[in-house]
């Protein structure tokens, strides 16, 4: 098993319901381990590489509405 942690930068930041919403669907992924938003729209992932991928994560916040900021 192979413990990594991933960051995401929101376009957004997001506000109260949009964590919950965040951490709710990413919770959800097989693999991930923890999900933490801060205030300025950092969004950090701690995950199992063997139960999901980093593009994988990624794919599902874009899917959930969110924008990553440039350069993610």
């Amino acid at each position: 098993m192979a413990h990594l942690s991933t960051y995401f930068s929101l376009e957004d930041a997001a506000g109260r319901h949009d964590t919950a919403l965040l951490k709710r669907e990413l919770d959800a992924l097989p693999g991930v381990t923890s999900v933490s938003v801060g205030n300025s729209g950092c969004l950090a992932v701690d995950y199992d590489s063997t139960g999901v991928r980093q593009e994988q994560i990624r794919q599902k916040i874009q899917e959930l509405g969110f924008q990553l900021r440039s350069g993610e």
